[in-house]
């Protein structure tokens, strides 16, 4: 990538000094590149900084007038080719909740990625960064939004952060987001996409909704990674046994990255974890005390042979394998523990009677590279000044308010089944790490084969698959064919 041509600065690049009287404005610094994407040059403009939201107050029905809220940081690409309506403008963020854009930015879909390094072989500080040749700005521009308290962005000065943090909210406010840059841009007539990670994947298939019947506003696909539409799926809540049978064909993957089924191919493996936990395994957990000893031995015997555990381990936790015990219990033996996000990373464990790991070496293993590239990137590359922490994962949005779903379970599957039935032309593409821990391949299976949609319309969902965890791109092989296949959905 060569070094910046030239700066704009269309606001103060850092306000932290600003009067509290002062009206916040934004602060956005536009920059000038090229890079080698798909062997051909491409020259773009990026453009790091916060919009200022704002709502239409009123009191006693008078109009008080538009009331900023929230300063939400976006960083975004548009290549600098003619002008046309035709290009596509693809709009992501990440999860958590609390969790920046970064990981998508510069792990997957960003002109410039982090080098981070992968299970085993880990890169070391103070990292690096590297172009991204096979980024998704060759075929579409790109927008990454920072939720409020994440990244930069924040509540405006004597403004409430916790207004923000909770589901509806969050949706307003990314929408209300999109709806501006849309506007100001003049891409209301360009194809429009939503890419999500994990959280992010629930808050696209809402937004998707949201935005058709709040603003008119039509997207043309959603790209869901990791995927999680309804958390009943993944949540192991007394009485819920629906996440047993869905996280045990990710368990078999992990044991088998492992070693734990010797030599036999990984398909083999996954085909009969999936049948086992599509009916004879959820038919066990349903019998309760009515499970005969023969059939109650059956189940603990394959159970314990597709997860790697013991069947005596089996036994004692009455065929239920929760997720973060089984992180900790599978390679028990070598005192170590597989990583939540990613099941093929190992982490040592100083309490190796525990029965929950105390650390998650797939996130502590990558946390540093990408803090460290995107606090270098931002500042030094796209110029864009700030001396406000940048928050890869921030704490300060929990708890996080589910107040909508008091009672049920929390879900997007209606909001995603109604954008389509309305938006029939709308595709959705999902994409599952078979080492996902966090959120299971066969849950998003089951969840997508749930949606209320007619049957024509099952064919505009794709699913792809690939053999690693939650950030299945830090697999250098798997990035590079989810790279393609991203390029394929939103050029098709």
């Amino acid at each position: 990538m060569t070094a910046s041509e030239e700066t704009e600065n269309t606001g103060e690049s850092n306000r932290q000094s600003s009067t509290p009287s002062a009206e916040p404005t934004d602060d956005l610094v536009s920059t000038h590149h090229t890079i080698t994407a798909n062997g051909k040059q491409l020259s773009y403009t990026a453009t790091a900084g916060r919009y200022v939201l704002r709502e239409e107050s009123y009191t006693e029905g008078k109009f008080d007038g538009h009331v900023a809220g929230a300063e939400v940081f976006v960083t975004s690409y548009v290549a600098d080719a003619p002008e046309s309506s035709d290009r596509p403008v693809t709009f992501a963020f990440n999860g958590g909740p609390g969790a920046a854009s970064v990981f998508l930015h510069m792990g997957l879909l960003g002109p410039r990625k982090v080098v981070s390094g992968d299970a085993g072989q880990l890169a070391a500080p103070p990292y690096g960064l590297a172009d991204n040749p096979e980024t998704l700005l060759a075929h579409s521009d790109l927008v990454f939004i920072d939720p409020v308290s994440t990244g930069f962005s924040r509540a405006v000065r004597g403004g409430k952060a916790g207004d923000f943090h909770g589901y509806r909210r969050d949706i307003e406010s990314v929408a209300e987001l999109i709806r501006l840059w849309t506007t100001r841009n003049g891409r209301w007539l360009s194809p429009k996409y939503l890419a999500g990670e994990s959280y992010g994947t629930l808050r696209a298939a809402s937004l998707a909704e949201h935005l058709q019947s709040k603003h008119g506003l039509y997207p043309n696909g959603l790209l869901l990674i990791s995927t999680v539409l309804d958390m009943g799926t993944i949540r192991f809540t007394e009485g819920n046994d629906l996440p047993y049978s869905l996280f045990l064909p990710t368990y078999a993957a992990i044991a088998h990255h492992h070693g734990k089924h010797g030599e036999r191919p990984l398909r083999e493996v996954l085909d009969e974890a999936e049948e086992f936990a599509s009916r004879d395994y959820p038919w066990a957990l349903r019998q309760g005390a009515r499970l005969s000893d023969e059939d109650r031995a059956e189940a603990v015997r394959r159970t314990a042979e597709l997860t790697g555990l013991s069947p005596d381990y089996v036994d004692r936790v009455n065929l239920r394998i929760e997720h973060l015990r089984f992180f900790t219990e599978l390679l028990r033996d070598k005192r170590l523990t597989v990583g939540r996000m990613d099941g093929r990373f190992t982490g040592w464990e100083p309490d190796a009677g525990g029965e929950h790991l105390s650390d998650d070496p797939s996130v502590s293993g990558l946390l540093g590279a990408y803090s460290a590239g995107v606090n270098h990137y931002l500042r030094q590359e796209l110029e864009y000044s700030n001396d406000l922490p940048y928050e890869v994962l921030s704490m300060r949005v929990h708890p996080w308010s589910y107040e909508d779903f008091e009672g049920m379970a929390v879900t997007a599957t209606d909001k995603l089944a109604k954008a389509m039935r309305s938006n029939p032309h709308l595709r959705v593409h999902v994409g599952c790490g078979h080492t996902d821990g966090a959120t299971p391949y066969f849950a998003a299976e089951h969840t997508l084969a749930q949606l209320e949609i007619p049957r024509e319309l099952r064919d505009n969902i794709e699913v792809r698959y690939y053999p690693a965890g939650h950030m299945m791109y830090v697999h250098e092989p798997s990035r590079i064919k989810q790279s393609a296949d991203l390029a394929e959905f939103v050029s098709r």
